[in-house]
């Protein structure tokens, strides 16, 4: 096997592994992997804008409203204006959004921070330093992304009938 195959396997291996841990966190939660990520954060945050949400979970502040959106259709969060400053508009976890995120399964890449602290900084440093160079020889450096590993299309439109901006899928 040359080394080209072995790279595409692997990426394929990584694929994966976040796509099985995605379809399990939907069956066993009904969230995917940055809805839950935007409800630890709003629990974690206490009352929080969207903008400081945006920025905690390294999305955009339009993709955070989006999904946002989704949560609050499904009576997980709600937002109220800001009492001191109305431009600012604040996420809140409901009952039921706290109840759900009590028991959602921990997200796929626990496993992997914990075996990824455990390594020397230099092997760190590498492993950043390599994911980076694929990012940017696949020309994904600027692709919208949150920490957590997820694919899949619950609760998305069809990416085939959206703008180019809107294809991210979060």
């Amino acid at each position: 096997m040359d080394k080209i195959e072995e790279v595409l396997i692997t990426l394929r291996r990584l694929i994966r592994a976040t796509d099985l841990h995605s379809k399990q966190l939907v069956k066993t939660a009904g969230l995917t992997a940055p809805q839950l990520l935007l409800l630890q954060a709003i629990r974690e945050k206490g009352q929080v804008t969207i903008g400081a949400l945006a920025k905690e979970i390294s999305l955009s502040q339009a993709t955070v409203t989006t999904i946002l959106d989704r949560l609050e259709k499904r009576g997980l969060v709600y937002r109220e204006r800001s009492s001191e400053d109305k431009r600012k508009v604040h996420a809140y976890l409901t009952d039921k959004g706290m109840e759900i995120l009590r028991d959602a399964p921990t997200p796929l890449q626990e496993h992997f921070v914990r075996q990824f602290r455990d390594l020397r900084d230099w092997e760190q440093s590498m492993i950043i330093s390599s994911l980076q160079r694929v990012a940017l020889m696949m020309d994904a450096e600027h692709i919208d992304a949150s920490p957590v590993l997820d694919v899949g299309d619950l609760d998305r439109k069809d990416s085939r009938q959206l703008p180019p901006s809107e294809k991210d899928g979060n």
